[in-house]
């Protein structure tokens, strides 16, 4: 086991990964910014390094100075949490240069799913479904219509570097793609400095399933069973539920055995996420994430098991601690994104928290790095905290998180809990009835 890891994050996340840390008994360093400096982890951890200005560039993308603060505190592993270098196959390297651990996948790995054209081929070998469309880069526009010819209009444009909905364009029409394929270059090469993009058949009322994976470092994997994240503002997840109540017992164990098989064969080390759009009863694959997840604590909440423990062993040599018989399916569980912005226009809303009350009770969980008095800085992105909820069935978890919302008070800045509220009263929330499109139509609507 590790006896000093470096947590190269910030926010919750930081906290989460700290106090994995402390339960396994290993010390912890944290690295921050000038603007974190008063942040909660900084405060937790048992040593901290200040590595340069608020710019994310300057600090936390900082690759050489997070190498000095592992040398200068002698930690021997690095967990990366997500976002900033959680997916940068040359800090993994790096580290792998200096015999410092990556508590993630290899490098390779990591390029391979970090290049949405070559992961989408691999997933295909590996006997992942994919959704159909072009087998690799689309450069010319004779080509683009030859294929979209072939799957079927309304075609969607993809930059194969790329994330977060840029350099995303849908084609409706045959009279709709060459703007759409100039556009959709044009954006990846001005957000990913590659305007590489290819094309894929665009579902219509498709829902966001993603399977939780993990590989053992060993040639084994195994899964955590799914989350359904199609609850979404401009490609971005807002609230996230396990399991999909649009999935049965059947197809959650085929989706989940051909993922579980698919990391094994791959020999992936660590946690990862595989996500599908699902749509009249197929799945087909969009990408695989090879890092934690933002949402991870509801399949924690419906497991019991806490996938930073397994990140960390599995990290250190020492495989995972269940095999696949032993993970069972309790109850369900939902997650909201509190964010720092105004609820309807998503405007960033930094600035001081006057008060910060968190609710309480029988399944209830907060991860969140705020406190009333802190100054969330106008630097970084805008999630604040996360509130996750946990019941015997869907129906219970609704109702306690129509609660646990009511009881949640943040003053001082505006967030995003208003829009929660009246989510958690829709009947279409309700009802489970949802798809990836149904959250921007209702704000549209101004309900």
């Amino acid at each position: 086991m590790f006896q000093k890891i470096l947590i190269a994050n910030r926010g919750e996340i930081a906290l989460r990964v700290l106090r994995a840390c402390k339960e396994l008994g290993i010390q912890t360093v944290v690295v921050h910014s000038t603007a974190d400096a008063d942040a909660m982890h900084v405060r937790l951890a048992d040593e901290s390094v200040c590595i340069g200005p608020p710019p994310s560039r300057d600090s936390y993308l900082n690759i050489h100075q997070i190498v000095a603060a592992c040398e200068i505190t002698g930690a021997d592993a690095v967990h990366p949490g997500y976002g900033f270098l959680s997916e940068n196959a040359k800090f993994a390297d790096i580290l792998a240069a200096h015999n410092i651990t990556f508590i993630g996948p290899s490098g390779d790995h990591i390029r391979i799913m970090g290049d949405k054209i070559e992961a989408k081929r691999t997933a295909k070998r590996l006997g992942i479904p994919v959704v159909p469309g072009s087998d690799g880069a689309v450069t010319e526009e004779k080509e683009a219509r030859r294929i979209a010819a072939e799957i079927g209009y309304p075609v969607i444009i993809k930059a194969s570097a790329g994330g977060g909905g840029r350099g995303m364009k849908v084609a409706h029409a045959e009279a709709d793609l060459e703007i759409a394929l100039q556009t959709a270059r044009s954006e990846a090469g001005a957000a990913f400095g590659d305007d590489a993009v290819y094309i894929e058949k665009y579902l219509e009322k498709p829902r966001h399933i993603e399977v939780q994976v993990f590989g053992d470092g060993f040639g084994g994997g195994v899964h955590f069973g799914e989350r359904d994240c199609s609850l979404q503002r401009r490609h971005q997840k807002v609230w996230e539920e396990a399991n999909s109540p649009a999935l049965n017992a059947e197809e959650r164990s085929r989706i989940g055995g051909i993922c579980a098989k698919a990391i094994a064969d791959l020999g992936y080390s660590g946690a990862g996420t595989i996500e599908f759009l699902y749509e009249n009863g197929e799945f087909y694959f969009i990408e695989m994430n090879t890092r934690l997840q933002v949402e991870h604590p509801v399949t924690e909440a419906i497991t019991g098991i806490d996938l930073v423990h397994e990140q960390i062993r599995v990290g250190s040599g020492g495989g995972l601690s269940v095999k696949q018989e032993d993970i069972k399916f309790n109850g369900h569980a939902i997650e909201c994104r509190i964010n720092a912005e105004d609820p309807r226009t998503f405007t960033p809303s930094p600035g001081t928290i006057t008060h910060f009350h968190t609710p309480g009770g029988l399944g209830i969980r907060v991860d969140s790095g705020v406190y009333s008095g802190y100054k969330i800085p106008p630097y970084y992105d805008s999630l604040i905290g996360k509130l996750i909820v946990h019941g015997r069935n869907r129906v219970e978890c609704m109702m306690r998180l129509r609660r646990a919302l009511d009881e949640f008070v943040v003053d001082g800045i505006k967030t995003t809990l208003p829009l929660f509220r009246d989510l958690v009263g829709n009947a279409d929330i309700a009802n489970g009835d949802y798809d990836i499109h149904w959250l921007e139509k209702y704000l549209a609507k101004g309900e």
